[in-house]
């Protein structure tokens, strides 16, 4: 990496750490997965899955809206790659996705949801 001089001199040694700023194509990747917590249904459809494997019928009754609509959130979560789908007959299935990011996505809500709604 080329020398490079800030405009303010603060006496901070920043060339090492510079090098290891990751690329912007990887902060990208993190926040489209953060996009996915834009939504307090989706997050929830996302909790249930990451704790069972259910269709889109059980999941509609389970979090009171129409299939459509857990459609949609179902499909944003599969694009960002935190649920994985699998079908049996004519049934579709999703759980979680067995990666890294969806666990940790999983214990930051869980951690979130006891830190915002402790119990009385």
């Amino acid at each position: 990496m080329a020398a490079r001089n800030l405009p303010h001199d603060h006496g901070q040694k920043f060339e090492q750490f510079l090098e290891r700023v990751p690329r912007l194509e990887e902060f990208q990747t993190v926040a489209d997965i953060f996009k996915q917590l834009g939504d307090g249904s989706r997050i929830r459809i996302f909790w249930l899955l990451c704790h069972c494997e259910e269709c889109v019928i059980n999941l509609s009754s389970m979090m009171d809206m129409s299939s459509p609509a857990v459609s949609h959130h179902l499909r944003q979560l599969k694009t960002s790659g935190l649920i994985v789908s699998r079908r049996d007959g004519k049934e579709v299935y999703y759980k979680a996705a067995q990666t890294q990011q969806a666990q940790l996505l999983h214990h930051m809500i869980e951690a979130m949801v006891e830190i915002a709604c402790p119990a009385p």
